[in-house]
């Protein structure tokens, strides 16, 4: 079994799926001749041909409305953002468009594309680079989120998003592009949507994340352990949207203790919708209030600052002391 990083893993899913299905079609910016800014698509041009794989002018509006004509007619789109960033000019066409055809066609018509887009800090990039704003897109009913968290889990959800009926937002946590290897079979693979996974079980907290801050958590919670000989819960969310609820109260319930840990800023972000969640369904089995471990209500900082603002394994060690010793 070959060990691929998450850029290898994601371009061996979509590989596979246009060998699979002649409908499966790439476009974006640099996509085709130099393989997309991280080379996420490099090699599909010339095994597909520029009919396939299309390189496109600086349009981040124009790349999404043309996807959403060609899921209409008959098509699957994947269409990458170079940067989230820049993908906020496409909000109109996903929200207004994208995500309502079902519900506008009444079940006739549905919009079968995925936009792909790297986010996040960690990789010392400029400005419009580095935030995460998961949230802007979860909010969107007709919308599903998807954010892998390793080359595995990764190749496996790529391949689930491009067969999804409906719209799919895939956020890629380029911190862990090629941060580390994982095996992965070269057969096929494929996660649903919507179900998160149960990393590592445990019995005193439940500690809930996703993308990039998952190897941080297990860090933390590998060395928390080991100090204290607490046992750590850990669920790696895989889906923002729609949430798996179930996975998140039923760990809650057996633990009574849950840190939840975002890259996003604090206010208003997937920690919240979370939070809100446990109480729905599990406040009476708490021990302690839920902590949140985060970024900041500020703008993604530039260079070295940056290390104090993506959530550490520091300040994931306090969240845990404080919520068991509550």
């Amino acid at each position: 079994m070959a060990k691929l990083n998450m850029v290898q893993a994601i371009n061996l899913g979509m590989k596979q799926e246009m060998a699979n299905d002649d409908s499966v079609i790439m476009l974006g910016e640099d996509v085709g001749v130099d393989g997309g800014v991280f080379r996420v698509t490099d090699g599909l041009q010339e095994i597909y041909g520029e009919d396939r794989v299309m390189d496109t002018p600086l349009a981040e509006s124009g790349i999404v409305g043309a996807s959403i004509g060609m899921a209409l007619a008959g098509l699957k789109p994947v269409a990458e953002m170079q940067f989230s960033g820049f993908s906020y000019l496409a909000i109109h066409q996903m929200e207004g468009h994208a995500a309502r055809y079902r519900s506008r066609s009444q079940g006739v018509w549905t919009c079968p594309m995925v936009l792909r887009m790297p986010y996040g800090g960690g990789v010392r990039a400029l400005e419009h680079h580095s935030e995460s704003r998961e949230v802007l897109w979860a909010h969107n009913p007709g919308l599903k989120v998807v954010i892998p968290s390793t080359p595995r889990n990764a190749r496996a959800l790529i391949v689930a998003a491009i067969r999804d009926p409906d719209p799919v937002v895939f956020m890629e946590p380029k911190h862990s592009y090629r941060a580390f290897k994982e095996e992965v079979p070269e057969a096929e693979e494929v996660l649903p949507i919507g179900k998160a996974r149960v990393v590592q079980e445990g019995s005193d907290l439940t500690v809930i994340a996703w993308g990039a801050a998952m190897r941080t958590v297990q860090k933390a919670a590998k060395a928390f352990g080991e100090k204290t000989g607490k046992s750590i819960e850990i669920i790696d969310l895989l889906t923002i949207s729609p949430m798996d609820t179930e996975t998140i109260v039923a760990s809650v319930k057996k633990t009574g203790r849950c840190v939840i840990v975002q890259e996003a800023v604090r206010s208003f972000g997937p920690a919240s919708e979370i939070i809100a969640r446990i109480n729905d369904h599990a406040l009476m089995y708490l021990e302690a209030p839920v902590a949140r471990v985060t970024g900041f209500d500020v703008v993604t900082p530039n260079f070295f600052r940056e290390k104090m603002y993506v959530p550490t394994v520091e300040r994931i060690s306090d969240a845990l002391n404080q919520t068991l010793d509550f």
